[in-house]
């Protein structure tokens, strides 16, 4: 997985994990790694493919995130999205 977005709440993980679900896309549900600082533990890595699709249904849903994370060799680094 490309991309981790993480959540302040349990709630909105387990939200957005049913509507990409729902949606078809292929994600990971993992622990939310330490270099993010999140107030939740869980988090969902998505593919870069579907980082366009993903946005669009974190928007039209309202969805309340941390943020949205790529691994680079320096560790993660926010994104615009």
């Amino acid at each position: 997985m490309d991309y981790v977005i993480a959540f302040d709440s349990t709630q909105q993980a387990i939200r957005t994990e049913m509507l990409l679900d729902y949606a078809g896309i292929d994600i990971d549900t993992m622990p939310t790694p330490k270099e993010i600082t999140a107030g939740c533990s869980i988090s969902i890595g998505i593919r870069g493919e579907d980082l366009p699709q993903v946005a669009g249904i974190l928007r039209r849903e309202r969805v309340e995130i941390r943020g949205i994370y790529f691994k680079s060799p320096e560790g993660y680094v926010t994104i615009a999205w």
